[in-house]
């Protein structure tokens, strides 16, 4: 099956809300625990749009949504300003075609071209999936914050994870 890789916009905004509330309801990839209303979710994309970033989609030729991928500001400190935390969701039932690393290599090329230095992924560190997924694309190990959430009845140690890359090419200390 043939994918098609291009940006989210509102309408995809149910769909990527079903994505995140599969995840809440049945994985520790969100260490959330309130399902997402829609009003949560407009909010969500008006912080993607205004701070300019990504929420990308994979779609069949249906134009179903598959997985999505997004990142954001890794710490609001003016000095973190070209390192983003990036997030991948594939819906359940699509998972293991290839979907995320679609969408993993999508959000890199962008960070690169949004001029961002280090992408840094934090993972549930029993996802041996994603973990596996970022090792692939080249991402490093850098630590584990033991017992830094609970779901489910018990403690989450989270994984870090990021990928330095060439780029900005003159950094700046301007804010």
């Amino acid at each position: 099956m043939e994918f098609i890789i291009k940006p989210c916009d509102e309408k995809q905004l149910p769909e990527i809300r079903e994505i995140f509330n599969e995840a809440i309801l049945n994985s520790t990839a969100l260490y959330d625990y309130k399902l997402r209303t829609m009003e949560i979710m407009d909010i969500w994309f008006e912080e993607k749009q205004t701070g300019n970033y990504p929420v990308i989609g994979v779609f069949d030729h249906d134009d179903l949504l598959l997985g999505f991928a997004t990142y954001g500001p890794f710490r609001s400190r003016p000095a973190y300003k070209y390192s983003v935390e990036h997030s991948v969701y594939v819906r359940s039932d699509q998972r293991g075609k290839g979907i995320g690393t679609l969408l993993l290599k999508e959000i890199v090329k962008i960070a690169q071209e949004q001029d961002y230095h280090v992408l840094v992924g934090g993972i549930d560190a029993s996802n041996l999936e994603s973990i596996r997924l970022h090792q692939k694309e080249g991402f490093v190990f850098n630590g584990i914050i033991r017992e830094a959430g609970f779901k489910f009845g018990r403690w989450l140690d989270l994984a870090f994870y990021q990928l330095i890359l060439k780029t900005p090419l003159n950094p700046q200390e301007d804010n």
